[in-house]
Parts: C-alpha cells; structure tokens; sequence
C-alpha cells in the first residue's frame, strides 16, 4: 500500500503561483547561452556545452529566499537531499538556499532526505533548522518518509529530534506505512515513542489489519506481542477475515494463537473461512480453529485479556515458573 504513490510526481511539477507570480522551470539545451525567468537568471559561460545539471546561478539569493512558508518548485536542494549527495547539500546550504523550500505540493528538502533513506543528509538538514514535523498536501511528514523507505536509522534520529508519530493534521501515519511495508524495527520505534497501536484509518484499517492484509508476518508477531488487539480491524473486517482471504497460513494461525474469533462476521455477513481458498492451507488452519481450545490456550488468552496491553511489562515479573511464563509471551 503506498500512501506517498504520487509524491514524486507532484514534487516535480515545473510550475507554481504565489500572488499572481508564475515561477517557470524551463528545460535548457545544450546550445542555449542564456535563459531569463521570472526573479531567475541562469547563464552558461559562453563557448562551453553544459547539461542542465551544470548550470551556474548567477541569482542564488532568488530562488533561495522564498522564505519558510513559500512556494518554490523543485529545487536543486530537494534533488541533493533525495539522492544522499551530502557535498552537494552542505555546499547548497552554504550558498543560501533555505533549507525549507516548499514545492507546489508542500515538499521539503528534508522529506526527500528521508524518503531516500539518507540519515546523513537529513542530519544537516535538521542541524539547519529544518522543520521536522511539516506536513504535506497529502498529510505525509518526513518521518512518515524515513518509515516508508526502512532506514531504521533515519526513523531514530528523527523521533530522537522531536519527530512526532502521530500530528492531528495527517491523513497517512507512519506506524501504518512502517507495517504496510513490512518494517518491523521501525514500526517498533514508533509504538514505543507513543504512535496508537490501535489507530484506526477510514478505508484502511488498524496498523495490525494491515500487515495481515498485506501478509508481513513479523510485523504482525510484533505487533500481537506488543498488544494489538486480534480482533480490531477494519470496520467488522477483522484482521482474520484480511489474513484469511491471503495465501499465509502462518499468520492465520497467529491470529487463532492469540485468540481471534474465527466465527465472527463481517459487514457483508462472512465468517473469515469463506473468505479462505478452497482445500487450501489456510481453509485447513481455520477448520481446525473452529473446533474447541485447549484448557491451556484458554487459560492464556484470559490472563493475557486481563492484563491487557501491560502483559509484557507485568509477565515477567509474575511468581510462576519461567516455562508458564514463556508460554504466556508465545515464546
């Protein structure tokens, strides 16, 4: 599931207005001499040849100065950040390009750095003052980014810094992406800086939904250990019903382990087994489920449901035998 499909695109649009001004990004070729914009001057010294990733600026202060807050288009600073070029970002800044230049879509330098995966780059970014929690049109804040491309450092340094998991002005939330795309480390990172394991997005469901949906086993082992909730879904779609119409039975089984209800329906009347292949693996996992559970299993599940979402802390620390507590932690 990719909630930044599209952010690359957008963030290369070759135009913006800002009261009225049109700034232009015109492509320059080979031959051409000079090119003057609005509040832009490019030169090529003459008699040389030089692609357009040579061009000198002669107006660096103008295209620079579009304070925090501005529209810009896609600057040489948002392409540096991107593709981890730290020469090139630390002499940028040097020259006096804002580290916050906004393209027409609210992207920032620092977003591109994280989407990269480029901790180094994001590094000095932040060390000049970049702002770490501005979101995009699309609700996507670097932090967001760094999840999305699994730098588990990246995720690190920006929750280290002040990053928020969670700002009420998102629309798509990091600990979704992070398990959407199958990074458990980073989803990890962010439950334990305070990100909602139990958030639940409209049309996309809960952080455990999702990985079931999209079969990323250990973050869904993570995330039942860490106390997701088995049966909190997506609407009455549980995270069995979303495991059930895959291909993995280890997860089904998972689920069944820490207690889903294989015979609960969703919206449209299913039991999570009609949803399941025929004569397949996981068809074969929820028939056995719906025979009845074993004394010890049901012991578990109500010891576990009493201590809720401390059972990891509190376990450990119960009078009982370190083969019962094991076996209360699913190890």
């Amino acid at each position: 599931m990719g909630y930044h499909k599209g952010q690359r695109s957008r963030a290369q649009r070759t135009s913006s207005r800002r009261g009225g001004q049109l700034l232009l990004s015109v492509a320059i070729s080979q031959h051409c001499k000079r090119w003057i914009g609005v509040g832009v001057r490019l030169e090529l010294p003459v008699g040389r040849r030089q692609t357009g990733a040579q061009i000198r600026c002669t107006a660096a202060q103008d295209i620079s100065s579009t304070g925090e807050g501005s529209w810009a288009d896609r600057s040489p600073l948002h392409d540096a950040a991107f593709h981890g070029r730290l020469l090139t970002v630390k002499t940028l800044i040097a020259q006096g390009f804002n580290v916050n230049i906004l393209t027409v879509d609210r992207i920032t330098p620092l977003h591109e750095a994280c989407l990269g995966g480029h901790v180094s780059c994001a590094k000095v970014l932040l060390e000049n003052r970049a702002r770490i929690n501005i979101v995009t049109v699309d609700g996507i804040t670097p932090l967001y980014n760094a999840c999305s491309s699994g730098s588990v450092a990246c995720v690190s340094m920006l929750l280290d810094h002040g990053a928020k998991p969670e700002l009420e002005t998102q629309l798509a939330f990091p600990l979704h992406e992070a398990v959407v795309r199958g990074h458990r480390e980073c989803a990890e990172m962010l439950i334990a800086y305070g990100a909602d394991i139990e958030k639940e997005l409209q049309n996309k469901g809960t952080p455990l939904y999702l990985a079931c949906a999209y079969q990323k086993t250990e973050c869904v082992r993570r995330l039942l250990e860490l106390g997701a909730e088995v049966n909190h879904g997506k609407q009455r779609d549980t995270p069995l019903h979303a495991a059930a119409r895959g291909t993995s039975e280890d997860i089904v089984k998972l689920l069944i382990d820490y207690g889903a209800n294989v015979k609960y329906k969703n919206m449209e009347g299913k039991y999570p087994i009609e949803l399941s292949a025929p004569r397949s693996p996981v068809e074969r996992a929820l028939l056995v489920a719906e025979g009845p559970a074993s004394l010890a299993q049901l012991c578990r599940l109500s010891i576990r449901k009493t201590l809720g979402s401390s059972c990891l802390q509190v376990v450990p620390r119960l009078q009982l035998p370190n083969r019962l507590i094991q076996f209360l932690l699913y190890r």
